[in-house]
């Protein structure tokens, strides 16, 4: 559970000085996927202080930049190290770094490989150019799909007390705690968190609208349709109106939280889509709750 490695010049093989310095973050999953990529090579492997942040995310803070970047090559020596003056970054890292100013303060080049580590040892192999496909970030269903189980991870440790809250409150308002009373409880929260956290990530494409939380409430829209349809005998008025106010706001709460895990939002959009769109989930899940309270008291 250690995030980082230290920051510094790492041997790859046996590389001497003409072999290639790639460069990375300090993120302990950044550099083991490409120290694995590069096994079996010669490479210089010149890690980043990053603070343990991946490479686009720091190049956004600015750990992966230019004046980290001529720090590292200085106190690495590198210059005595390599006989050539040439730097491979990850493409992602390009947002941070000046290369031009890389080069004036160092005499090192800066030279962009690819998008991703896997596709490093093609390039290597390909006298160090990039064909298309290595600089053309994808955001398929299954590369969505991998990212899925940490929203569920993140989403339990609220979500499960949430539930069994849900639970004993149902069960102590009058209804008795039987199968039949308190599993359609359990199946909506557990539906409304795969709504938000699965579902509205792998449909992302294809929801309507640009928005995060839209997407994630429309989502959230359906599963409370699908639930009302289910439990159309016996639903009270004001059981329905809650599945609508607090579904959707959930499942779009969810969904907005995977803007972090995407390739096209920005720090600027997430913030305005956050100032517009929390409160009118707040307001969504406090009318529930009043809508609540009113049908078991009336």
């Amino acid at each position: 559970m250690s995030y980082l490695v230290p920051p510094g010049l790492y041997a790859i093989g046996m590389p001497g000085a003409e072999a290639p310095v790639v460069v990375t973050a300090n993120y302990k999953m950044s550099y083991d996927i490409v120290r694995s990529e590069l096994a079996g090579r010669s490479v210089w492997l010149l890690v980043l202080e990053t603070f343990g942040i991946n490479v686009w995310c720091a190049a956004g803070k600015g750990t992966f930049g230019t004046d980290e970047v001529v720090r590292r090559v200085q106190a690495t020596g590198l210059d005595s190290v390599v006989s050539h003056r040439q730097l491979l970054l990850p493409i992602l890292g390009a947002p941070g770094v000046a290369a031009h100013a890389v080069a004036k303060r160092t005499g090192f080049r800066v030279r962009y490989a690819t998008i991703r580590a896997q596709d490093l040892p093609a390039f290597l192999d390909n006298g160090m150019v990039a064909t298309p496909a290595m600089r053309q970030l994808t955001f398929t269903v299954a590369e969505r799909l991998i990212l899925t189980p940490i929203e569920l991870v993140s989403s339990v440790k609220w979500a499960v007390p949430f539930t069994v809250a849900l639970v004993l409150l149902t069960g102590l308002s009058g209804l008795g705690f039987s199968l039949t009373t308190l599993l359609p409880v359990i199946v909506a929260c557990v539906g409304t968190v795969l709504a938000g956290a699965v579902v509205a990530p792998v449909l992302l494409p294809w929801l309507p609208g640009k928005s995060f939380a839209v997407k994630g409430a429309e989502v959230g829209f359906a599963w409370a349709a699908i639930l009302t349809w289910w439990r159309s005998e016996g639903l009270a008025w004001h059981d329905t109106m809650i599945l609508f106010l607090a579904v959707p706001a959930v499942s779009a709460f969810l969904s907005l939280n995977f803007t972090g895990s995407t390739p096209f939002t920005s720090r600027s959009g997430v913030k305005k889509e956050m100032r517009l769109s929390l409160p009118v989930m707040a307001a969504a899940l406090v009318v529930a709750l009043i809508v609540w309270c009113a049908g078991r008291v009336f």
